[in-house]
């Protein structure tokens, strides 16, 4: 069975595919198709080419500088991208917080951020996790007490992406404890350069340091910086997340690797062998189910616009598929994918030899960091528990 789209999407297909095609620079694609470590000036290289032609913003409407396109032609242009060897769009910012702002922030707050987020000047962290406060947000402890015009904030979040190289931080914080736990949290913007706040590198299993710890120690943060109603965080908290578990499922990341898998298979000598064709036949036909599961949910989007429980079956099935598809890469390099060098990553093989083929090097650290992808953005266990939920008590 193939995917049909209409003339006009095909169309669309074909000039995001010779956007990317003209102006992904050859340096960062061949860094991309690596598999080595980009840094903020990498994604900004690609941003800028997208801002100059408008699509930096590929799910914002019309009034707030975005292309206005429909879910389907978004979702066109990330799968063209992906496949074009773009890097992905980092989502902190366009993706989660951006939505956010235009639902519920204040006109000040949109218009003081969005065009800069649109811009890539600012960069956005995601302050949500903490010890023992992952993947269930409602035990929260960062506190936010008001002092007159500001708030003073104290407290650790934790696993967060990017910390290291963004301008700002949005997080949660407790402004009340007497209520339900949900109730007491608020939803606010930090100035990661307000004193106070410390940001600690995670060493991840991979040998990178995405991941950060932030620690607040009494932070001034203005009143104005709240966004929404005040203890009104948990609901802004849950549509940004839906935002996030519908890209997480990476399906275009997932065509991505599996031609990947092709191209090292065809390297290797091994595009005829029989046993590698059905894996990857059995791959990609769930993937394919996966992508009809998500063409469905933007259908419905297209009316209700609020992503729902679909978006946690996408996470959990998509990021389990990338997984499996990152195994097999492994599986196909065989032991020579087996060295680690961190110097090649950061793209350093000019000063260090490198201790693999260019097509290797990146393997071994590709796959261990796409062992966190099924616990971000909320642990597979707990999507599973939700999804149980909305189909049992519907």
């Amino acid at each position: 069975m193939k995917l049909e789209f209409s003339a006009e999407d095909e169309a669309f297909r074909l000039e995001v595919r010779s956007f990317v095609r003209d102006h992904l620079p050859a340096w960062l694609k061949r860094k991309v198709e690596l598999g080595l470590r980009l840094e903020r000036a990498d994604y900004v290289a690609w941003y800028e080419r997208l801002y100059e032609r408008g699509w930096s913003a590929p799910s914002w409407p019309k009034e707030y500088g975005g292309p206005g396109w429909t879910p389907l032609q978004r979702y066109i242009f990330d799968e063209e991208a992906l496949l074009g060897g773009a890097p992905r769009i980092i989502a902190s910012g366009i993706l989660m917080l951006g939505p956010v702002l235009m639902a519920v922030g204040t006109q000040e707050q949109k218009a003081r951020y969005l065009p800069a987020i649109r811009r890539s000047e600012t960069w956005w962290a995601q302050g949500f996790s903490e010890p023992g406060a992952g993947s269930d947000l409602a035990q929260v402890r960062t506190t936010a007490v008001r002092d007159g015009d500001h708030f003073i904030v104290n407290g650790h979040k934790l696993w967060t992406s990017y910390a290291h190289f963004c301008d700002m931080l949005f997080c949660l914080v407790r402004t009340e404890s007497s209520s339900k736990p949900q109730n007491g949290i608020t939803f606010m913007l930090i100035d990661m350069k307000t004193p106070g706040i410390t940001v600690r590198p995670i060493r991840m299993i991979d040998g990178g340091n995405d991941l950060n710890e932030i620690y607040l120690d009494n932070v001034r943060v203005p009143a104005e910086n709240v966004v929404g109603e005040l203890n009104k965080g948990w609901s802004y908290g849950k549509y940004l997340l839906g935002h996030e578990r519908t890209g997480i499922a990476g399906i275009g990341s997932s065509k991505q690797q599996i031609a990947r898998v092709r191209a090292l298979a065809q390297a290797h000598g091994l595009a005829d062998d029989p046993a590698l064709a059905a894996r990857l036949g059995a791959l990609e036909i769930q993937l394919m189910a996966l992508e009809f599961t998500g063409l469905r949910m933007l259908s419905k989007n297209q009316e209700s616009r609020v992503p729902s429980v679909e978006a946690s079956m996408l996470k959990v099935r998509g990021t389990e598929l990338r997984q499996e598809i990152y195994e097999l890469l492994l599986e196909v390099a065989g032991p020579g994918a087996l060295p680690f060098d961190e110097a090649a990553l950061r793209g350093d093989q000019g000063l260090v030899p490198p201790v693999a083929p260019p097509d290797l090097m990146s393997l071994a650290a590709n796959y261990l960091d796409s062992r966190k992808i099924t616990i971000y953005g909320g642990t597979s266990e707990v999507q599973r528990n939700l999804i149980s939920k909305a189909f049992l008590t519907a």
